[in-house]
């Protein structure tokens, strides 16, 4: 049986999740877990064993011979380290992420924030990379072309007056009066 403290990990059955995931410890009596925090979705509850899981010690249960057999059989969980995952990888020349570039399962990026981390899924546009503590989803491949920028063109002078009358619509496109200034007479044709 594994040895659990406060700040540890343990598999869970996460309350909102509803799923089987990893959390942190939170709390603990005597050598019982307590509560815990869902790594994915950071709810607290109180410790579920994941199904199947026991807290009790395996001397104080009975089984049956054809039980134990098939426990035998199950494989230990393997735990790789981050630097044994890095190893066989290419890490010096790692590419500096972008979401203009595209990316593949197993290649290693260099993001300016989270350090060196390798790709672990690709999924449409958005890709799940594993960094030293966390993995985190970032999108990639939405490098288009350069985007025109709009054209500024100044708005064009308009005859204004009190906004309670309305104005009167001319044929002719005469300039607008200087402000201050009185309108030119109008021709007797």
């Amino acid at each position: 049986m594994a040895t659990h403290k406060v700040g540890g990990e343990v598999d869970a059955l996460c309350t909102r999740c509803k799923l089987t995931l990893a959390h942190t410890i939170l709390a603990m009596v005597g050598t019982k877990i307590a509560r815990v925090r869902c790594n994915t979705c950071g709810g607290d509850h109180v410790y579920r064993a994941a199904p199947g899981a026991t807290d009790r010690p395996s001397s104080s249960t009975t089984r049956t011979p054809r039980a134990s057999s098939s426990a035998a059989s199950k494989a230990e969980k393997l735990i790789i380290s981050f630097e044994e995952q890095l190893a066989g990888k290419d890490v010096a020349n790692a590419p500096r992420y972008s979401p203009k570039d595209t990316y593949k399962v197993d290649q290693v990026i260099q993001h300016p924030t989270f350090g060196t981390g390798f790709v672990s899924a690709v999924r449409g546009d958005k890709v799940d990379i594993t960094f030293r503590g966390d993995t985190k989803t970032l999108v990639h491949g939405r490098g288009g072309g350069p985007v025109e920028k709009p054209v500024f063109s100044p708005p064009s002078r308009q005859v204004t007056g009190p906004a309670d009358k309305p104005q009167p619509v001319s044929d002719s496109a005469e300039p607008a009066p200087a402000d201050g200034a009185e309108p030119p007479p109008a021709s007797e044709d």
